[in-house]
């Protein structure tokens, strides 16, 4: 699984979660996911979350080489969807 924000229904409720990445396996209709990093929004500081994207950015301008471009974006990705996490309305 990619970087981005993944819906979950518990106890009848709709959860947003940042989900950093990771694997899924579906089986009998369930689904198992295995994540290196995951936070449901309402977990999310919604001003350091913004704070972490303002200096992802920055890093990502001055970043020299191809490895800390690379390290950047990621960072960069990781921080916009603690963010999109935050404002999204879950159902």
């Amino acid at each position: 699984m990619d970087i981005g924000l993944l819906r979950i229904r518990r106890n009848g409720q709709w959860l947003m979660v940042a989900l950093m990445g990771g694997f899924a396996r579906i089986s009998n209709n369930e689904i198992t996911i295995l994540g290196n990093d995951a936070k449901i929004s309402t977990d999310i500081d919604p001003q350091e979350a913004k704070q972490t994207l303002e200096i992802a950015e920055a890093n990502l301008s001055r970043a020299e080489g191809k490895r800390q471009e690379i390290e950047s974006n990621l960072d960069l990705r990781r921080a916009r969807t603690r963010v999109e996490a935050v404002n999204v309305i879950s159902y």
